[in-house]
Parts: structure tokens; C-alpha cells; sequence
């Protein structure tokens, strides 16, 4: 049986000699991990085969299995991510604010890494190396516990890095995969208490559930994304359409995506063929209200769990509303505070909107697919965290460090 306490040892002593690394030592790491990447790319993607090979007999959906696969161009837009970071400020020594107290003592708001920051997720192997290369630039040792649909993917990653962290003078332990794939060993990693600083899960509400309910590390909960479209009244249909055609179907597996819009009753006549027709494109399953099924004969019924749920596939609930009034009264009793939007017209509605929405990320007149770390300029992103403590939102670098103080003096006492 795998000694999770004995990963955390590891780890520990790991993040002594990374927190200590110099910008240029750490992104020479990072160069030398994108270019292991590159040149492994045939064993990585014959070790995912084994992956998702196990995952179709198991039935997994097309849209998790999407989550899964890798490809080559894949391989090389991580490995790009990778080299992204190494453009990126090293957030840990940042002298964030200063001040001199009156009895002459100055005062430093300095960050620094967290120490050993652990992760336990589900189904995506891109994960693992943009957690790996996020923790390393930021100064952290990391603990990557994948799930077992993704380990051999995931032990052909871990494998790479640690090999091309040696080879750049850190110690390999700086990234350490649990191959063991056991509750216990999830378990174990959520209640490593002296060894683990921070612990991140990133999957579905039953993993996210799980880790809140169990663990005694501190943790920021992350990833679930129940995210609503509202088309209000004055909306642009044509926009309105493209928005929700995007947010469904560019990759419905992931948190970012949409699973209910709201339609606002004096334009769903209108709307709601068009939207069909689109969504029709890419076989979405849509289940609707009675106010919906009058309108769309096709559509299924709607329970009321189809609301409160991240379905990751093509399906889409909807609901017909009678005002930006009902609209925010949905979205705060289903929400799971990851992004919602509006499309209107309205400067009044979208500020109403703004304000009372309470989410990550709220959107005026643009897809909620934009939740996420690269394209707010973070680079890469740990996770999106939907809490409000510590972090909210794309988790970049800056949310891998804390604050010290530091105090220079002279002799001062109080």
C-alpha cells in the first residue's frame, strides 16, 4: 500500500530547495520540461490509447472521453503552455507593498509559495502538467493525485517532468504522482496534516464534495460549473444564438461551458427555433419547461435536478422567464458561482446584472467559455475557484502564493 505520509516527506524537503530556486533556475526547469514533452510525445500518447481504450469499455460519454484523449497537437499546445509560464512574472519575492512606521521600523508585504500545494482530479491529463509547471513557477512542490481512468497517461507526464527536473539541477520530487489511484489514498492525501499547505480538487460535485466533507488540510473548492445563459428582453437574438451556440458546443465537458439558459418570455417565440437550429448542428439534447415544450414540441421535460445540474455533455436545460427579476432568482438558487451572462441591450439590465449576480465571473454579451486562466492572462491556471476565500476565479500564479511580512529594524522594541 502506498505511504501517502512518505510522499509528503518527500514533497516537504522537495519545496525547500524549489522555494529557494531563482527565477531563471525554475524556468530553465520549465524549458527543459516543454522540450521533454515534445520529444516523449510518442510514448505519451501510446500510454493515453491504453487510457481511453478503458475508458470505452467502461462507456464513458463522448464528452468525457474528449477530456481524456491526447493528440499530438495537444501535446504541443501544453508544451507551449509550459513556455508560457517562463514569459511570466515569478510572483514569489514580489514586494506587493511597503510602509515605515512611525518609529521608524519598514514594513514589507512580500509573497511567497505556499510550500507543497496537492491536487486531486478527474479525467484530464492536461492537468497534471499545467498543475506541475504552475506550482514549480510559483515556487511549490506539488502532490498530483489523477483518477484511475488517466493513469497511464498521467504516469508517462509525471514520469517526463520529473526526469527533465533533474536534468535542470531540482529535485524530482518537486512533482510526485500518487499512482495509487485508491479512495485511501485520496483519503490519506486530504488529511496530511504538516505536509500538505493548500489542497485543490478539480472535477465533478461528487469529488468536490467529497474532499470538502473529509478534509483537514485547508482547501479551495474549485471546478463545479453549473454556469446559466439569461436572454433578456432587448437582446440581439443573432447574438444571443452564437453566444449560447458557443457556450454549449466548443466543448461541452468542461466547467466552463453552459447548461441552462433563461429566455425571457416576450422574445422565446423568436429565439428559441433559433437557437434549436443551431444547437441542432451538434445533437443537443434540450429539456425544457411546459412554457418551453409548447414552443419546441421535440424538447424533453425537465425535472427540477436538471437544473442544478453540470450535466458535461450536449444538454441543455431551459427555462422561460418573465423578467431579469426571475432570471437572477433562478440563477442564485441553482448557481454554483462559476460564471454566468446576460445578452442584452439594456445598459440598466446589465448593470442590474453585474451587481446582483453573484459568481466568479459575470458576462455581459459574451460566452462564458472565456472563464479561464489563459485567456485572462494568467497563462496557465490551476483550477477556477468558486469560493471567496484566498482565490476566486482562474487560479494563475499569484493564487499559488500567500503573504509574508517582512520588518527591518534597528534596535526597535515595543
Amino acid at each position: 500500500m502506498t505511504d501517502i505520509k512518505e510522499i509528503g516527506r518527500r514533497a516537504k524537503s522537495a519545496s525547500k530547495e524549489v522555494s529557494n530556486a531563482s527565477t531563471d533556475v525554475k524556468d530553465g526547469a520549465l524549458r527543459a520540461i516543454a522540450k521533454a514533452l515534445i520529444e516523449n510525445t510518442d510514448h505519451i500518447l501510446s500510454e493515453n490509447e491504453k487510457d481511453i481504450a478503458g475508458a470505452r469499455e467502461k462507456g464513458i460519454n463522448q464528452a468525457m472521453l474528449d477530456r481524456l484523449t491526447l493528440t499530438e497537437k495537444r501535446i504541443t499546445d501544453i508544451s507551449d503552455g509550459v513556455i508560457k509560464l517562463t514569459m511570466m512574472q515569478d510572483p514569489a519575492g514580489i514586494i506587493e507593498s511597503e510602509m515605515t512606521h512611525p518609529n521608524g521600523l519598514r514594513i514589507y508585504k512580500t509573497r511567497v509559495p505556499m510550500g507543497v500545494i496537492a491536487m486531486i482530479f478527474e479525467a484530464r491529463p492536461n492537468v497534471t502538467v499545467d498543475a506541475a509547471a504552475l506550482c514549480l513557477k510559483s515556487g511549490n512542490a506539488c502532490i498530483l493525485r489523477g483518477g484511475s481512468e488517466a493513469i497511464h497517461s498521467n504516469i508517462a507526464l509525471a514520469n517526463t517532468m520529473r526526469a527533465a527536473l533533474q536534468s535542470a539541477g531540482l529535485p524530482p520530487d518537486a512533482i510526485i504522482l500518487v499512482e495509487d489511484t485508491s479512495r485511501e489514498t485520496a483519503t490519506g492525501l486530504m488529511q496530511l496534516r504538516g505536509y500538505v499547505d493548500l489542497l485543490i480538487p478539480r472535477g465533478g460535485a461528487g469529488l468536490i464534495q467529497s474532499v470538502m466533507k473529509n478534509a483537514t488540510v485547508p482547501v479551495i473548492e474549485t471546478g463545479v460549473g453549473n454556469c446559466h445563459i439569461y436572454v433578456d428582453a432587448s437582446a440581439n437574438l443573432a447574438m444571443a444564438v452564437n453566444i449560447l451556440d458557443n457556450a454549449k458546443t466548443t466543448r461541452p465537458s468542461v466547467c466552463n461551458a453552459v447548461e441552462t439558459v433563461l429566455v425571457h418570455r416576450d422574445i422565446a417565440q423568436s429565439f428559441l427555433p433559433l437557437a434549436k437550429k443551431a444547437l441542432d448542428a451538434h445533437h443537443v439534447e434540450l429539456r425544457g419547461c411546459p412554457e418551453t415544450l409548447r414552443i419546441l414540441r421535440e424538447a424533453i421535460p425537465a425535472t427540477e435536478e436538471d437544473y442544478y445540474t453540470e450535466f458535461n455533455d450536449y444538454i441543455l436545460a431551459v427555462r422561460i422567464v418573465g423578467s431579469i427579476d426571475e432570471a437572477i432568482t433562478h440563477i442564485a438558487k441553482y448557481s454554483t458561482f462559476h460564471s454566468e451572462a446576460i445578452v442584452t441591450e439594456s445598459y440598466e439590465n446589465s448593470q442590474r446584472f453585474i451587481k446582483e449576480v453573484d459568481a466568479a465571473a459575470v458576462y455581459v454579451n459574451a460566452s462564458t467559455r472565456f472563464t479561464d486562466g489563459s485567456e485572462f492572462g494568467f497563462g496557465a491556471e490551476i483550477g477556477i475557484s468558486t469560493q471567496k476565500l484566498h482565490a476566486r476565479g482562474p487560479m494563475g500564479l499569484q493564487e499559488l502564493t500567500t503573504w509574508k511580512y517582512v520588518v527591518m529594524g534597528e534596535g526597535q522594541v515595543r
